[in-house]
């Protein structure tokens, strides 16, 4: 983008919740059914049938307000906002009205230096959440003669979260949507699956003159299902945008889809202003009133949010932001995680153990942490052994972490079966080191002449003629005299 233009960025985030059934009726809110096969009369809307409000939908929607300091409305409506589609069978989508059941928030990013001069977090705003049900789900390449409609999706819950057009460049949107992201399904509210639909969001963009307070004219990027797309789609937007300013044009108010094949945004169609969708308060259900009493029995209930958690690791373990960033990717992970360092006493080992050896076992693998088949506690007991130097980290990681994953005992008794006891006696350490310092005169004369870089190789043939067993500290502290010694 040329300079003296500044991007104003906003995304809508739908968030579908993880409650049993759908928001009006009792079907189940399952992915990957048969097609048409979790419906009813209700998600039909065939005529005379009844919405009836999902609590645990309402709960769900409250525990994210909380978790992002939002006020909770004691009183919002739904209203129904008509278009025709396929995937919408009653020609209308109920969603709440002016006043959503979530009002305000923020979300706290990395703020991008790029653009903003300086680093440091910055403080992202949310307008609100509201609650809505989805719609079904259309099929344009299953037949080439046909769109097929599959409506299981249909009445599913979604909490839309509205951001308020803070966001200043791709990569603050992206950070921005990973952050709500984890915040979901760190508190149960989200399976957080993105290829399945389960998270996804549209994105608003404009440009504006740099120091300008009004927005430009903004154009809506929809059904972004990735992180990756977020900042793709969005960087070629922009770059878009900028060319059509710099050579004296319009910008379209408009509706565009993602072609990630391609690269490009496409447009889909002129931007439907509000009232074209003619909203009108829905009849058929009442106001959703909440009470201070349930409002606090919900914040009672909420776990340690992960920035939090993040903070508490950094501060007591000694973690680095990536560090506790991808440890903190996962809730079972995270759980993981916290249990193998209480079970240790070592929470800066324990971190290089997840996020060397156990995440390489769960690539290879294919599968997540619970159904890694080692509990903290057994391999607690192996970063035990390397911290108190009884064994090399080498040895435990290729010779007991084996083991332990193929179930072939504890740490310990691993370690006395293959005779892995690491050698710490200086006399026994001592004795190799002038064997191998003998042994190699012309490495030794070179060091002493100044090649210090030798030093590795020498600590190296010292390990070697110990089996592998030795205390490499030890080793080091031996060597370094035997050298010093003419």
């Amino acid at each position: 983008m040329k300079p003296g233009l500044e991007a104003i960025i906003g995304l809508e985030v739908h968030i579908q919740l993880r409650t049993q059934s759908k928001l009006f009726c009792a079907c189940r809110n399952a992915y990957g059914a048969p097609p048409n096969t979790q419906t009813c009369p209700v998600c039909l809307g065939l005529p005379g049938a009844l919405p009836v409000l999902n609590d645990e939908a309402v709960r769900l929607g409250i525990t994210l307000g909380l978790a992002v300091g939002a006020r909770i409305s004691d009183r919002s409506t739904f209203y129904r906002k008509q278009y025709f589609y396929p995937d919408l069978p009653k020609g209308y989508q109920i969603t709440q009205g002016p006043v959503a059941l979530v009002e305000g928030g923020a979300l706290e990013v990395p703020g991008d230096p790029a653009v903003r001069g300086a680093t440091g977090p910055v403080r992202i705003g949310l307008e609100r959440a509201h609650l809505e049900e989805d719609a079904g789900k259309s099929s344009h390449d299953q037949r080439p003669d046909a769109t097929l409609v599959d409506l299981n999706r249909a009445g599913v819950p979604l909490l839309e979260v509205v951001g308020a057009p803070d966001l200043r460049s791709p990569q603050e949107a992206s950070d921005f949507l990973k952050a709500l992201h984890r915040l979901v399904v760190f508190l149960g509210i989200c399976e957080g699956n993105l290829e399945e639909g389960g998270f996804r969001c549209d994105a608003n963009v404009s440009l504006r003159r740099t120091g300008e307070t009004t927005f430009g004219t903004r154009v809506e990027v929809k059904n972004l299902n990735s992180f990756r797309f977020v900042k793709q789609a969005l960087a070629f937007e922009i770059e878009r945008q900028a060319a059509l300013l710099a050579a004296g044009k319009r910008v379209a108010q408009e509706t565009r889809g993602w072609d990630a094949e391609a690269g490009e945004t496409r447009s889909q169609r002129t931007k439907e202003a509000a009232m074209d969708y003619r909203y009108f308060p829905e009849p058929d259900l009442p106001a959703l009133e909440v009470t201070e009493a349930e409002v606090a029995a919900i914040r009672a209930a909420l776990p340690e949010l992960p920035e939090a958690r993040g903070r508490r690791w950094g501060s007591a373990f000694g973690l680095g932001e990536e560090e506790v960033a991808t440890l903190l990717h996962d809730p079972a992970f995270a759980d993981y995680f916290e249990a193998l360092a209480a079970a240790c006493g070592n929470g800066k080992a324990a971190a290089t153990w997840m996020l060397g050896e156990v995440s390489r076992t769960l690539n290879e693998r294919g599968v997540g942490i619970r159904s890694f088949p080692v509990p903290p506690e057994a391999l607690a007991e192996l970063v035990r052994l390397v911290e108190a130097r009884q064994i090399s980290f080498g040895a435990a990681k290729d010779q007991v972490y084996p083991d332990l994953l193929a179930g072939g005992g504890s740490a310990e008794a691993i370690v006395v079966r293959k005779g892995l006891a690491q050698v710490s006696d200086r006399g026994a350490i001592e004795l190799l080191v002038t064997q191998v310092l003998a042994a190699n005169p012309g490495p030794v004369a070179q060091f002493r002449a100044g090649k210090t870089s030798l030093q590795g190789f020498l600590v190296g043939q010292v390990l070697k003629a110990g089996g592998g067993r030795l205390d490499p500290k030890v080793v080091h502290e031996v060597l370094t005299e035997g050298l010093a010694r003419e």
